[in-house]
């Protein structure tokens, strides 16, 4: 579909008296990023999928400004628009969590309750520099392959960082990595210079004012994470924090049944 400044790839399946579920990937993830969570929810839930900014096959028609989380969130509101969603469910993982989480303090009416995955509100100002500077290093390092074994190289060394716990190790892995080397690296560059964490404002403020449930997942071996969202528990009456055993960063990938089973709970219960 084409909006002002975007044409998105997206993927629309269910029937209208299912709820509906909108998932938003992560870094380097695509369209498919929940396909193997999607098949388990699929008999009770319809649910709306689509490439980010500088993922998969989406297209920014627009200036780089079009990649910033600000405008890629007023962009969903009106794909939702087009789409004639009025109120949904909303999942997002690691950047799609902190996009999912601008959007729902942001817009709040148009979402019941939020799964946040390995997410964040983002950086204090004083820390906010040194991340610009270290995702500049990173998207310098993206700008410079051309060959997908370059980008390989630069995946594996990705998933040896500590957050990702033992998520080599697992059966999938490959598949995994060959669904991300899809992604063009030149535009994973510009997502992550203007929706990286350094770019992104900081939520914790308005995360005290939200009035909408949240359920915060994070993996037992992510100890960074479950620093950062017991913070965000402590300050958001309406958020609770759920830690998933034998899990880091990636929930949904290392253990999707628990993943689904979270979901399924916190969607189906009252308020």
């Amino acid at each position: 579909m084409i909006l002002k400044n975007y044409q998105f790839h997206y993927s629309l399946i269910g029937t209208l008296d299912k709820p509906l579920i909108l998932f938003l990937h992560g870094f380097m993830g695509n369209i498919d990023e929940f396909d193997e969570a999607i098949k388990l929810l699929f008999n009770e839930f319809s649910y709306l999928t689509l490439d980010l900014p500088g993922h998969g096959k989406t297209q920014v028609l627009g200036e780089d400004e079009y990649y910033t989380m600000a405008n890629t969130a007023r962009a969903l509101i009106n794909l939702l628009d087009e789409l004639k969603i009025a109120k949904c469910f909303l999942v997002g993982y690691s950047m799609g969590g902190r996009l999912a989480l601008y959007l729902a303090l942001n817009f709040p009416e148009r979402f019941h309750k939020v799964v946040l995955e390995s997410a964040s509100p983002g950086l204090p100002t004083a820390e906010r520099l040194e991340r610009i500077k270290l995702d500049t290093q990173i998207g310098r390092k993206l700008t410079r392959i051309f060959e997908k074994s370059d980008f390989a190289a630069f995946l594996s060394n990705w998933y040896n960082q500590p957050i990702f716990g033992y998520i080599k190790n697992h059966p999938e892995y490959d598949r995994m990595v060959e669904s991300r080397l899809q992604n063009n690296p030149h535009e994973l560059d510009k997502s992550l210079r203007f929706m990286g964490t350094g770019c992104q404002p900081s939520l914790w403020e308005k995360l005290k004012c939200n009035t909408i449930p949240m359920l915060l997942l994070v993996g037992e071996s992510d100890k960074k994470f479950i620093y950062i969202n017991t913070g965000m528990a402590k300050i958001c009456e309406f958020a609770k924090i759920k830690i998933i055993s034998n899990t880091g960063h990636n929930i949904h990938f290392e253990n999707t049944l628990a993943f689904v089973e979270n979901i399924k709970s916190f969607f189906s219960t009252a308020s």
